[in-house]
């Protein structure tokens, strides 16, 4: 995994709407800092990286860059109650459409 990946991913889950405004801008450069395309490993890692809500428009940002991954975006299974807003956004825009496809899901 490349050193700005992993960088972000020790940064956590993105902060929520109401963060310093320091604090977003910094998450947002870390994330201006890694060139597309991402592995299905870094995919997979950023993916944790989501917070409570958009943070401005970050985690947007953060979901087209997870996009670049050749092969399966995360999650490749459906997200369970628990899950955050954004896994269920990954699952809409990629995994339930191909596993659909397949005849995997139910």
């Amino acid at each position: 995994m490349r050193s700005d990946v992993q960088t972000f991913v020790a940064d956590g889950p993105l902060p929520t709407w109401d963060a310093d405004e320091e604090e977003i801008d910094r998450r947002f450069r870390q994330l201006e800092a890694i060139s597309a395309p991402v592995t299905p490993d870094e995919a997979q890692a950023l993916a944790a990286c989501f917070g409570p809500d958009d943070c401005y428009d970050v985690a947007w940002s953060l979901l087209h860059l997870i996009e670049t991954s050749p092969g399966p975006v995360p999650p490749v299974t459906p997200p369970g109650t628990d899950a955050g807003e954004w896994h269920h956004v990954l699952w809409n825009r990629w995994g339930n459409h191909a596993l659909t496809d397949e005849g995997l899901t139910r």
